[in-house]
């Protein structure tokens, strides 16, 4: 990872996966606010700045453009992909988002490609994908919990490079972010769920087996990062012990990928001059 840089740095250039992989604490802040206050407040200013350019890439497509974003969310339970959803992408028009959670797969499609449930649920143009969990639970589950041979699994990384390629060749602009939560904050976390009411749907016995293989997850985490960080789909590592860094950052990333971008508001196919004048010589009701 890259180095503690100015605030007013380039947050992919300071999260993005470098070759030796090595990761941020999970409670640090690599780039942007260390505090929680200074980190609401910026916050609050990247929804302004996100929801703009997500109506100009939702017009850019609905007037004929062929973009797209899809965000990718991986980390281990608790880490946040769900809060991160609910903060970072409620703050622009629902009808420019496109989500899809990633659970066990089904009979259904275990009888196909791992790829294709994936696929099914990619962004249109204009729109923001965002997955919550994906294709990558398809090395991390059955390496882990060893479902399949490892030749099965292990083929599957350049299968995911190509994939990812395809898509960007395609138009669709590829943002894998990492919540990095550390085994202490997901202790605190899977407990407030148990000890809350209102929070216990969010708990699944099944939590504990994966807490149970922490560090083989973390490494089988470590390989993903390294065999799947690309030029055309890079990784980027967000610390997520703290719900408001979090969402600032994964903020942040969007906000850098599609500025750069540039989406363009399309041309429109009538004289605006002429409508202006219509529209004044028209009159009210019958």
């Amino acid at each position: 990872m890259a180095k503690k840089q100015d605030p007013v740095s380039r947050v992919r250039d300071a999260l993005r996966v470098t070759k030796d992989v090595t990761l941020p604490a999970p409670g640090s802040s690599p780039v942007g606010p260390e505090k929680k206050l200074k980190a609401e407040k910026k916050f609050d200013n990247a929804g302004e700045r996100l929801s703009a350019l997500q109506e100009a890439l939702y017009a850019e497509g609905a007037g004929g453009g062929g973009r797209s974003v899809l965000l990718v969310l991986q980390g281990m339970d608790t880490s946040g992909k769900g809060g991160t959803v609910g903060h970072v992408l409620g703050l622009v028009n629902p009808m420019g988002v496109r989500y899809a959670g990633f659970k066990k797969p089904t009979a259904a499609e275990r009888r196909h490609h791992f790829l294709w449930r994936v696929r099914r649920q990619l962004p249109s143009p204009g729109l923001i994908g965002v997955f919550d969990r994906s294709h990558y639970e398809d090395i991390l589950v059955p390496r882990v919990q060893k479902l399949v041979p490892a030749a099965e699994w292990r083929k599957r990384y350049a299968e995911i490079n190509a994939f990812e390629r395809e898509l960007a060749d395609e138009g669709t602009t590829v943002v894998k972010v990492f919540l990095h939560i550390s085994p202490e904050e997901q202790l605190k976390r899977l407990t407030a769920r148990l000890r809350r009411p209102e929070k216990r749907w969010k708990f699944d016995p099944s939590d504990l087996e994966a807490r149970a293989a922490w560090d083989a997850y973390q490494a089988a985490y470590a390989d993903v990062l390294r065999r799947t960080s690309t030029a055309a789909a890079p990784w980027y590592v967000v610390p997520a012990d703290r719900k408001w860094y979090r969402n600032w950052a994964v903020a942040e990333l969007l906000i850098e990928t599609i500025a750069e971008m540039a989406p363009k508001f399309p041309e429109p196919g009538y004289d605006v001059d002429a409508e202006l004048a219509k529209l004044a010589a028209v009159g009210v009701g019958g």
